[in-house]
């Protein structure tokens, strides 16, 4: 995806957009990604000069979604020391009581509240990526790498700044989290006359690199903010149920007992959070009670898949055997009928039971288990 500035002549001369271009460039870590968009959303709020400790709050909070929600680790694989900011992110998620949702004023409340349990990987946060994120500038101008020594680095970029061309940022005299950060007034201009174009940008990169280092997890552009709940797309496989109920007798997955008709949910068998998509393979009818105490966790499979499949089964038979079944079913191809598994293999005319629920198993199964890996915690339904 190409991505280009278009810059009017008030500062055309003075700015390197190739140099900025770069400022993502080969990363060992994410945080480049999270702190370019951090100072674009504080400039985009018309700040002038900030502090490393405040960019850093808003990176814990850029990340905060993500993490909570999806179990995405930030560095690819899951070590025994984790990525700093997602240690950061988990560690305030167990000393508070915010939920996924939460929004960036009520996370950098609790960051400032639980401040001390996070100093350690916020300042480890500030090590390298302030200075080396302005690296490409510098070699454009074949002036090597930046010293490797803080001080050093500070007293370049600001060498760099006053005799060459200007930078996006230069860094204050103070240490540690308090460094001032001070925006160049042409840079800021600039971000704001593109924000729509780099904001893009930085979620495009910022998304390659996350899926490319957590590779079972689907749907990644999806999983960095709150989606909107009218985006889901339930209502024909819940009619699709209601067609099915007058001529089969269905149980609940999780209680065993008839699923009532007049007070129904649909869910997700695989949570939503996982999959981000609403596949009928994947969906069940469920006692309206249940759901959101199943919340975002995994059913046992071992205890609930035959039941899940077998309702599968049911409503399989009858999309084959009754017609006015079968155009409620037609009716999910726009919304719940993509995977080609499904439908070239799981709904065709003509599978046994036994071969129905291999299919499904076998489809479902490499899913589960990667919801698993990543986290996704059992639930522990202490019903049927």
């Amino acid at each position: 995806m190409d991505y280009s500035f278009s810059i009017d002549g008030k500062y055309y001369n003075t700015l390197e957009v190739e140099s900025f271009s770069r400022m993502m460039e080969s990363p060992s870590y994410c945080y480049k990604f999270y702190w370019l968009d951090a100072i674009t959303t504080l400039i985009l709020e018309n700040t002038t000069q900030t502090t490393f400790n405040d960019i850093i709050d808003e990176m814990i909070a850029d990340a905060w979604y993500s993490v909570v929600e999806f179990h995405i680790h930030l560095s690819g694989i899951v070590y025994k020391d984790k990525d700093n900011l997602e240690k950061a992110v988990t560690i305030l998620k167990e000393h508070s009581d915010l939920n996924s949702n939460a929004s960036r004023t009520e996370i950098k409340n609790a960051i400032e509240e639980y401040d001390q349990y996070i100093l350690k990987e916020k300042k480890t946060l500030t090590n390298m990526v302030p200075y080396k994120a302005l690296s490409g500038f510098f070699i454009n101008h074949d002036l090597g790498p930046l010293d490797a020594s803080i001080g050093r680095m500070v007293q370049q970029i600001q060498d760099f700044n006053n005799s060459k061309t200007k930078l996006p940022y230069i860094l204050g005299e103070s240490s540690g989290l308090a460094r001032e950060v001070v925006f160049d007034a042409d840079w800021s201009q600039m971000i704001k006359d593109n924000a729509v174009a780099i904001k893009g940008w930085i979620k495009h990169e910022k998304v390659k690199w996350l899926q490319r280092n957590n590779p079972e997890i689907p749907g990644i552009v999806y999983k960095l903010a709150p989606l909107d709940n009218k985006a889901r797309k339930l209502e024909s496989v819940r009619n699709l149920w209601k067609g099915i109920f007058p001529y089969a007798h269905i149980d609940d997955v999780f209680t065993n007992k008839p699923i009532n008709i007049a007070d129904f949910d649909i869910d997700h068998f695989v949570p939503f959070s996982f999959v981000m998509n609403d596949e009928l393979w994947n969906l069940m009818p469920m006692d309206s009670n249940l759901n959101s105490v199943k919340n975002n966790n995994l059913p046992s499979w071992d205890r609930f898949f035959g039941r899940f499949a077998d309702n599968q089964f049911v409503m399989y038979e009858l999309i084959h055997s009754r017609n006015d079944v079968f155009e409620l079913y037609e009716k999910c191809y726009k919304d719940n009928l993509h995977s080609v598994w499904a439908t070239q293999e799981l709904y065709r005319k003509g599978n046994t039971k036994e071969v129905f629920v291999r299919i499904l198993s076998n489809n479902m199964r490499p899913v589960y288990d990667s919801a698993f890996r990543q986290g996704y915690s059992l639930w522990k339904y202490a019903g049927s």
